[in-house]
């Protein structure tokens, strides 16, 4: 069986020509490999371990686990698919509803191993009925509309959690945050988050020396930088695992994130195939299976659930070195960087009003996404068969509406916006009379240069270029 381990040499193993591109079975030598393997590390890393944390979660066991999901995923799909797998944010908001504080770890990462064994069962259907269904479940009308539901489900998250503890923090971290996302560019630009965390560290360490411990919301004070639980924590060793819980309730929170996994995987496995010239829909199905597998596993011994990164997709964009073997040398630092407490202790210890002012920009960002997606696929909302089901679902998920079915079984929040969203979109796609169906419009807008792809930390915009004009509905293309 063929597994993508065995690479070729190109050329004499130096740096490509301008123009010449390093394919996915191929690699550069050792020394130049390991240099690649590093950026992707730098790349991935801000994001990684950030949302472990956000979710109550143990970051140094995400960051090892990222590592070994990403050597799983390579295997899958037999290193035709170069891609890395960290921690994903589709999560983030279920895990507030479902742990509040991350006072229940065990019931998020049981919520979340369910939901990867449906995106795994979903690859197996896309692998034998073929990509375009997932472009049919779940056009970009719908899709747009779950993750505005993940991300602006949040707000109250940053206004009850993290933001009241210290609100000057959070103001300033937040201003960094904006600032840096505009005014940067290159490498720095793409790491703006990981930036926020080191400033607000070190400007609340700062204020705990000039004007002492923070006023707490419910009375009393505390420094805002502890580092006892650095100073105890060990530098070498395993990280803290934990067997999943399992409730309805909760699984049914989580669910939804697979549509935009779904729809996250699909759009990057478009964007290397645009990069690199392969034909790579045979391996979207066993994309979504891997990245489904490796989510269910790391969840299973309490890891963060993976997805694949488009950091790393711009770094090949930059780089046009697209070998899998600089994928396995980032995946072997991660797995090393695990296994050192210390540093997971140094991310726990970040002050809450840091992270107020990340979440506060992090949070929006993802909401806004579903917008970005509306807007690239030029989906009608003059339409009623998309103006209501899309309007309904999104009260009901970001204000928390709830449906009791028994006094033990209910369903709110961004599960059952979703389901409003899911379910009325295809009905009344179905019973509308013909005038009111959507009609093509055309293709969706495309990036400068028409490749079809938009890179970067969120959403990927991609065309199917075999498949038909998507219609003012957002059907036609699947995004993140």
């Amino acid at each position: 069986m063929d597994l993508g381990l065995g690479w070729k040499l190109y050329g004499d193993g130096g740096a490509p020509p301008p123009g010449e591109v390093v394919g996915p079975r191929e690699r550069l030598s050792w020394g130049r490999t390991a240099g690649l393997g590093a950026q992707h590390v730098v790349a991935m890393f801000g994001a990684t371990f950030v949302f472990p944390v956000l979710m109550g979660l143990d970051p140094n066991l995400a960051i090892m686990l990222s590592g070994l999901a990403t050597v799983l995923f390579l295997l899958i799909v037999q290193g035709r698919v170069p891609s890395y797998l960290g921690s994903s944010a589709s999560f983030v908001g279920a895990a507030a509803v479902i742990s509040p504080g991350g006072a229940d770890p065990a019931l998020i990462t049981g919520a979340v191993c369910v939901a990867g064994i449906v995106l795994a069962l979903s690859g197996a259907v896309v692998h034998l009925l073929g990509p375009r269904v997932v472009l049919a479940a779940f056009p970009p009308a719908v899709t747009g509309a779950v993750v505005m539901l993940i991300g602006f489900n949040l707000a109250p998250v940053v206004a009850q959690s993290y933001w009241p503890y210290d609100p000057w923090t959070g103001l300033a971290t937040m201003a960094f945050v904006v600032l840096a996302g505009v005014l940067l560019r290159g490498f720095l630009g793409r790491v703006t988050i990981l930036l926020g965390l080191v400033f607000g560290f070190a400007l609340s360490w700062l204020l705990d020396l000039a004007v002492g411990p923070a006023p707490l919301p419910d009375g009393g004070t505390a420094p805002r930088v502890d580092l006892s639980g650095v100073r105890e924590a060990a530098w070498i060793g395993l990280p803290e695992f934990h067997a999943p819980d399992f409730q309805t309730s909760a699984v049914l929170v989580a669910l939804p994130a697979v549509i935009a996994l779904i729809a996250e995987n699909a759009g990057h496995v478009k964007a290397v195939q645009e990069m690199t010239g392969d034909d790579l829909d045979p391996y979207m199905g066993r994309a979504l299976f891997a990245d489904g597998l490796a989510t269910s596993l790391s969840s299973a011994v309490g890891g963060a659930p993976t997805t694949t990164y488009a950091e790393n997709i711009g770094v090949m964009a930059a780089t046009r070195v697209y070998s899998t073997a600089a994928y396995y040398v980032a995946a072997l630092v991660a797995v090393l960087f695990g296994l050192c407490p210390k540093f997971g202790a140094l991310v726990a210890a970040t002050p809450e009003g840091v992270l107020g002012g990340i979440t506060v920009v992090l949070y929006g960002m993802i909401g806004l996404l579903g917008a970005k997606i509306w807007v690239e696929n030029r989906v009608d909302f003059g339409n009623p068969v998309v103006l209501v089901p899309l309007a309904a679902g999104l009260v009901a998920g970001i204000g928390g509406v709830r449906l009791a079915f028994t006094d033990a079984f209910a369903i709110e929040g961004i599960a059952l916006g979703t389901v409003f969203v899911l379910v009325g979109y295809h009905a009344l796609h179905r019973l509308a009379p013909p005038h009111l169906r959507p009609r093509p419009l055309g293709p969706p807008r495309e990036p400068a240069g028409g490749a079809g792809v938009v890179l970067g930390t969120g959403v990927d915009a991609v065309r199917d270029p075999d498949g038909p004009a998507p219609d003012s509905a957002g059907g036609g293309a699947a995004r993140r």
